[in-house]
């Protein structure tokens, strides 16, 4: 058998304690299908976690240790965050170390040039877990579906957006109420920002994209929405006119460049995307070779993230002694290889919506609404419109518009907005098909 590969483990938490526990029950099997035994060399961590034995192992407080130690082959980082992970990262690369990480927002912010200076020192990056925790959807956009050309792909990203929705869907609780269900559960942070906001969303979604199409990271380029505005009337007109509400981040190859956003979603109830609930995770990806394909699985939590860790690491112990032009990018293609592609402003952006308008029981207002939108090219396609509850009260009317341009709809929707017999703002969210 070919020589052990020593692993250094930097960060203790969630993830950390997760691999290490997981390679302790399965080491063996590990070490069979990789070829070679896994050796736990070094763990840098500022403190021990409970969760995990490290009793036989090698500690040191200072994670620079494990960058340096040149008996590290392979550094895993899993202290998250930009700032000291990235500063880590190059003195690992430096020192001729190869890295796996689960650290999403450092690949989505800095990942082009953390690729650039592993090549530069003929070492790779592995991060299958930094997007949608043990889904392999890394290495299905990288390898398994290299012989298309990726059309889009939609995927719900966040566990704890997608738990919130789903509890508002089937318990009818408002986003706080939701919000607080997580909190308490663990599922959300004390500041929630990264998640319901949908920053978490939009750093997974550019690595995935940038795998897709081939593209050079660009996380500055996407649009971002979260879901702290939705309403459960949303979700409930939603549901009569047979839609689901989801957080997706969609990207989408188009004559014009590729659409990179986040934002919630109406869905077709029908679709399998709609139905995936709780803190799941799911991306949809069509090729034009294969169509449509569907990855499913746990977005987060100690184990199933680290067995997208421990399938990084036996990726890489794989191909220790091969040269690196021999190894699968980590960019997904030669960084040479990739295009210069557009992102697509969001103005540009072609899609049907949902409005929600809150108006005066006046005669006359759907009239005025129908006006504004045909005069930019916007068609009405399905209507809702529910009697008052009391008198004087507002009537909330809900249209579904056929596929516009934002920038028209903006337009339209401001219009809108000045009707004397419209109060506040309109709602409006945007409506996907997904096939």
């Amino acid at each position: 058998m070919p020589r052990a590969v020593r692993i250094g483990i930097c960060g203790l938490g969630t993830v950390g304690s997760g691999t290490l526990n997981v390679l302790a029950r399965n080491g063996r099997e590990v070490a069979a299908r990789c070829g070679r035994a896994l050796v736990i060399e070094q763990i840098g961590a500022r403190r021990d976690n409970p969760n995990c034995d490290t009793s036989q192992l090698s500690v040191t407080r200072d994670i620079f240790d494990v960058a340096s130690n040149p008996s590290v082959d392979i550094l895993v980082e899993l202290i998250g965050g930009t700032t000291v992970a990235k500063e880590l990262v190059r003195t690992a690369i430096e020192n001729g170390k190869h890295i796996v990480t689960a650290n999403k927002a450092l690949i989505a912010e800095h990942g082009n040039e953390l690729f650039e200076l592993a090549a530069q020192h003929g070492v790779t990056i592995a991060y299958e877990a930094a997007v949608a925790g043990g889904i392999p959807i890394i290495k299905s956009l990288r390898e398994g579906l290299v012989g298309n050309q990726v059309q889009w792909l939609a995927g719900i990203i966040n566990g704890t957006g997608n738990y919130i929705l789903t509890e508002m869907r089937e318990k009818g609780r408002s986003f706080d109420q939701a919000l607080a269900q997580a909190q308490a559960l663990g599922y959300a942070e004390a500041d929630p920002t990264f998640d319901v906001e949908g920053i978490d969303a939009a750093h997974k979604l550019v690595i995935m994209a940038s795998l897709a199409f081939a593209m050079p990271l660009a996380f500055d380029k996407v649009y971002t929405e979260g879901i702290s505005r939705i309403c459960s009337e949303d979700i409930r007109y939603a549901e009569e006119l047979g839609y689901r509400i989801k957080h997706l981040g969609i990207a989408r190859r188009t004559d014009k460049g590729v659409e990179l956003r986040v934002h919630p979603t109406l869905i077709p109830e029908r679709r399998l995307i709609a139905n995936v609930n709780g803190v799941m995770n799911a991306v949809l990806v069509e090729g034009d070779a294969v169509g449509p394909t569907l990855y499913y699985g746990a977005g987060a939590g100690d184990e199933a993230t680290a067995s997208a860790v421990i399938a990084d690491i036996v990726d890489v112990a794989r191909t220790l002694e091969a040269k690196p032009e021999q190894r699968v990018p980590a960019a997904g293609v030669a960084l040479a290889e990739q295009g210069g592609t557009q992102v697509l402003p969001e103005e540009d952006v072609i899609t049907s919506y949902y409005l929600r308008i809150a108006a005066h029981d006046k005669p006359g207002v759907m009239s005025q609404v129908a006006t504004i939108c045909s005069d930019q090219g916007i068609s009405i396609e399905a209507l809702i419109q529910h009697e008052p509850v009391a008198a004087e009260a507002l009537v909330p009317v809900v249209i579904l518009t056929s596929r516009a341009d934002e920038a028209s709809l903006r337009l339209a929707v401001s219009q809108i907005e000045t009707l004397d017999t419209v109060e506040g703002e309109v709602v409006r969210i945007r409506v996907e098909s997904l096939g």
